[in-house]
């Protein structure tokens, strides 16, 4: 299993290209695999032929671990099976378990890479035995994150079909099949019926496996609010000629073209990094790096969690094509198309709930970086100016920072500067 992204530590076969007994080029694609962010290909580095497959789709293997063998057609591989049979699979158990426990065996097992549940409804019923389940053994449906990312583009209908890969999962063949009218293995649910009752004792639930992607959001977040020291900084924002300044923009060009309040905050956050070096800073043990420009990370929701694609050198680009960025970014991140360099090494970032209706919220800081800033909505309030009451739109906005790098007056100046750059944009310029 090669790594295919940075934070990868294993995967999980989507599906072999290429099968037992296909000769392939170099360049060409052996297998489709999820990693923790993205469905990556898996492509030969050389010309070859498949002489065995040992992870079949759906099956998961970490970093190192064999999961076929390549060679010339005929070639005798028997020795290559009793070594992997006897020493591969030990070899990377341990690994995982030593990696897991901090070098010494740990005695649960590692975790697998998990598949990607759909949760399906289940009607009103007075105890839980009597819940209608979906026709998979379980109640749920397996599908992999390539079927169910084109059965929701194309609006295929899940619960129509009963996969043909291991385990009843549903793959990508499986939604072609349907999107072309072919016949698909489909079972009948029973009739569902709702049930005038009180329930009475406690509710029904059911569990799904949690993806690669929660499962690495959950250990870097736990990393992070753990070991940083992190405190918190509000400040409130007039952000009328910001809305101002976005209805200009948005008055001259195309409707493509047109900018968010997010755009905005995403230039204005850059130029106040390159303005407070330590913010866009991060802390190293023995060090302190500071980065030379400011690569913002935008967070993005997406089914399976949070990913931050990253805007390169923000502080020297226009709104307008940060726009653009930031769209083509969060498409290809729901469509879990985004490359690693693309969701890496960002330098800071910006998280907002405003579009949510959220007024104000702290969000936890992505390590390594130092900081992040929890964006609110803008909204109108009675304020005084000069003396008299006044409606002005206010923004909230919370700024986390890591005490080891961001001291509390170094973090309030960046604040500031954002600030006013914000209330009054033409600050931007000076």
């Amino acid at each position: 299993m090669p790594k295919l992204s940075p934070t990868m530590e294993e995967g999980q076969i989507a599906r072999w290209v290429k099968n037992e007994g296909d000769n392939y080029e170099s360049g060409e694609t052996l297998a489709e695999v999820d990693t923790d962010k993205a469905t990556m290909e898996m492509t030969a580095l050389s010309d070859g032929t498949v002489l065995k497959i040992l992870r079949g789709a759906g099956e998961t293997a970490l970093l190192g671990e064999a999961i076929a063998i390549i060679g010339k057609a005929g070639e005798d591989i028997s020795g290559l099976l009793a070594e992997i049979g006897s020493n591969g699979s030990a070899k990377a158990e341990k690994k995982e378990r030593e990696k897991r426990s901090g070098g010494e065996e740990a005695t649960d097992p590692p975790v697998p890479l998990a598949t990607l549940p759909v949760a399906t409804p289940i009607a009103a019923v007075p105890n839980p035995q009597s819940a209608i389940r979906d026709p998979q053994s379980d109640g749920r449906m397996i599908v992999s994150p390539i079927a169910a990312r084109m059965a929701a583009e194309n609006g295929v209908d899940l619960k129509s079909i009963t996969g043909s890969g291991p385990n009843g999962r549903i793959i990508k063949r499986d939604i072609e099949s349907a999107m072309e009218g072919g016949p698909t293995s489909t079972a009948t649910a029973p009739a569902r019926e709702f049930v005038a009752s009180t329930i009475v004792g406690a509710s029904p639930f059911h569990d799904e496996n949690t993806s690669k992607m929660r499962q690495i959001i959950a250990s870097r977040l736990a990393e992070s609010i753990g070991p940083i020291p992190t405190f918190y900084l509000t400040v409130e924002i007039e952000m009328d000629n910001a809305l101002a300044l976005r209805k200009a923009i948005n008055a001259s060009v195309s409707e493509d073209q047109k900018i968010s309040v997010n755009d905005i905050v995403v230039k204005v956050a850059a130029l106040s990094l390159v303005k407070h070096p330590f913010v866009n800073a991060s802390y190293q043990d023995k060090s302190i790096r500071f980065y030379q420009q400011a690569d913002i990370g935008v967070a993005v929701a997406i089914d399976e969690g949070l990913i931050t694609p990253v805007i390169r050198g923000a502080n020297l680009k226009g709104f307008i094509e940060i726009a653009a960025e930031v769209k083509d970014l969060a498409a290809k991140a729901k469509a879990k198309k985004l490359q690693p360099e693309e969701y890496t090494g960002a330098t800071f970032s910006i998280s907002n709930l405003g579009m949510f209706g959220i007024k104000e919220f702290t969000a936890i800081i992505n390590p390594p970086e130092a900081g992040i800033l929890a964006i609110g909505g803008a909204a109108p309030v009675a304020v005084v100016r000069d003396g008299e009451i006044v409606i002005r739109n206010i923004m909230n906005v919370t700024m986390s920072c890591d005490h080891r790098v961001i001291d509390g007056a170094t973090g309030a100046k960046f604040l500031q500067t954002f600030k006013q750059m914000l209330e009054q944009p033409a600050m931007m310029l000076a």
